[in-house]
């Protein structure tokens, strides 16, 4: 008798109570919160950053983990990971959060900061999810990829950001294809602006860019409290959803992404002095005489960490 194959689908709810949490980017921001959050559903948690003041302090509210780790360093992901496991037996959900953003357009900064920013975006995920994979295909879990409603929609000085974006997307989509059979669930975050470091940073750096997202329509120019984000992520960590959109109307942004990247809208952009808005970027980052925000360069990185393993 030919055999039937299965297929294994996740259960409705995903309960995080007593199972472990793996946060990359969790210093500050939206992986600080996220932490907060998903300790007081019950989840045991363990944070990885570049600030190892505040990871202990914030692990030790949470009576959790932390690990000092670099993104972009596989060995210390896997020491991070295995760390992890060796406290907690396991690892059930990782949240690839770590993320930073250069200032300036591609032609008026250093092409290092735009290839940084690649790297810790996108290279730093796909770092992540490759030292966690074993761990999270044993437990059948899932792994939350925060992407960025930049995805689906492009604007000037944001070159290497919104590409980075758009590929953590991707990468997340493959990643959920390849592995749904195995059991581990996928998902991929698409936040607007969310009021942390690195978005204030910017905003009180350049003039253009504020000038920028006063004329962006709605929903793009949405700005979110980073409690409020952090419970739409950890809600699309329960129910194992494959999209958290945050606002929920940025699902409307990528459902209408054919147009916001038309000829029609470059146009729009154009008229309404996109050109004009580049070039003052371009000078005030050239004034600033630096390719990050301000706690970037103090501290080393976005959120206050070195470039690397910032939380967003």
């Amino acid at each position: 008798m030919a055999q039937t194959a299965t297929t294994w689908s996740a259960p409705m709810r995903y309960d995080l109570r007593g199972r472990t949490i793996l946060i990359t980017g969790a210093a500050r921001g939206i992986g600080a919160e996220l932490a907060r959050a998903a300790a007081a559903r019950g989840a045991r948690v363990a944070v990885v950053g570049l600030e190892p003041v505040l990871l202990r302090q914030l692990a030790a509210d949470l009576d959790g983990h932390w690990y000092e780790c670099d993104v972009t360093d596989q060995a210390g992901l896997d020491d991070a990971v295995a760390s992890t496991v060796q406290r907690y037996g396991g690892v059930d959900v990782v949240v690839a959060n770590a993320g930073i953003a250069n200032l300036g357009t591609v032609a008026g900064g250093p092409v290092e900061a735009l290839v940084r920013t690649i790297e810790v975006n996108l290279t730093g995920v796909v770092r992540t999810v490759s030292a966690a994979l074993p761990q999270l295909l044993a437990a059948r879990g899932h792994v939350l990829i925060v992407s960025s409603a930049a995805a689906f929609a492009a604007m000037p000085g944001m070159a290497a950001y919104c590409a980075s974006k758009a590929g953590v997307e991707q990468f997340g989509n493959v990643l959920r294809l390849e592995n749904r059979r195995r059991g581990l669930t996928v998902g991929t975050a698409h936040p607007i602006w969310i009021d942390t470091d690195l978005v204030r940073d910017i905003r009180d750096d350049l003039a253009s860019f504020r000038a920028a997202q006063r004329k962006l329509p709605w929903p793009l120019n949405t700005v979110v409290s980073v409690q409020r984000c952090a419970e739409a992520l950890l809600r699309g960590i329960e129910r194992r959803r494959r999209k958290v959109y945050v606002p929920r109307s940025i699902a409307l942004v990528q459902a209408l992404r054919p147009v916001v990247t038309s000829g029609f809208s470059d146009a729009l952009i154009t008229r309404f002095g996109g050109a004009e808005l580049a070039d003052q970027m371009e000078e005030e980052v050239r004034h600033l005489g630096r390719s990050f925000g301000r706690r970037s360069v103090e501290g080393g990185g976005c959120d206050g960490g070195p470039p690397g393993g910032a939380g967003r």
